[in-house]
């Protein structure tokens, strides 16, 4: 492949074989070369192609700022999210993981470290996505000897939630700040601590993740259901009222009218997951 631009001692951007722009990684891989020369194979490491144009120039800037090893560690961490999350993880990933991370070892150098003040919801919420956090601060350790602990499993889980949604990452923070608000108001009206271990509550918090992003993108399910919601109100009293003050609050908090199907699937949600 032919170099187009060199990056740095250890990255350039090269052609591939249908013209497109590929980011080429490996030690060396970039001393002492130019544009038009082409691209060692036996030098090269990693290769990557984000089709996004800003995507792809954010990337570029990144890899001329982070140290390789920082990036090399990183791009382990996701290869392994990808195998151990049912999930499709969007190319935004490979810009944001990175970064974090290596602000975080740098922060570690200079004896910074940050709490996490999610990170009791984040587990609750996101399991699957903390176990990989956990997993990712494990890599992280073996290859830097610098254990992060469980704080920074929960903001590298926050990465991939995000990642998952293909939303910013302080679109994530509403999110899971959404749905402690609507666990306080349901504890609250409801009387009842639910069960987070139940499949009930598991369903409940899928349900908020993507009502969450309903909100975000304005798209709601509308009242096609409408006409069920009376019988439910009659036999959920209390959930229903629950659900009536939830979507009052995003309708006045987030102007996003929620709709009658959406008060109806809320009423069933709380109503299993409280017994009201």
């Amino acid at each position: 492949m032919q170099i187009e631009k060199v990056l740095n001692n250890n990255v350039v951007i090269a052609l591939d074989e249908n013209g497109e722009e590929t980011v080429l990684m490996g030690r060396g891989l970039g001393f002492g070369r130019h544009t038009g020369d082409s691209a060692p194979a036996e030098l090269i490491e990693k290769r990557f192609t984000l089709h996004a144009g800003q995507l792809s120039d954010r990337f570029q800037q990144l890899l001329t700022s982070i140290p390789l090893p920082h990036f090399l560690l990183s791009e382990r961490i996701i290869d392994h999210a990808k195998r151990t999350l049912d999930a499709t993880l969007s190319d935004s990933i490979y810009v944001t993981l990175p970064d974090h991370i290596s602000a975080a070892l740098e922060r570690h150098k200079q004896g910074i470290e940050l709490s996490n003040p999610l990170l009791w919801d984040i587990r609750q919420f996101y399991p699957e996505e903390y176990r990989a956090g956990c997993a990712a601060v494990d890599l992280i350790r073996e290859e830097t000897g610098i254990d992060f602990g469980e704080d920074e499993a929960g903001f590298i889980a926050m990465h991939f939630v995000n990642a998952e949604g293909g939303g910013e990452f302080p679109e994530v923070y509403d999110m899971t700040c959404l749905m402690q608000r609507v666990f306080g108001l349901v504890q609250e009206q409801c009387g009842v601590e639910p069960d987070r271990d139940s499949p009930d509550f598991y369903r409940f918090v899928t349900h908020l993740k993507f009502l969450a992003r309903r909100i975000a993108a304005g798209q709601s399910y509308g009242d096609c259901d409408a006409d069920l919601l009376p019988p439910v109100q009659d036999k959920y009293p209390d959930a229903f009222a629950c659900a009536q003050t939830i979507c009052n609050i995003i309708l006045q908090e987030y102007d996003f009218d929620a709709g009658k199907n959406e008060l109806l699937y809320l009423t069933l949600h709380i109503a299993r997951i409280t017994g009201a």
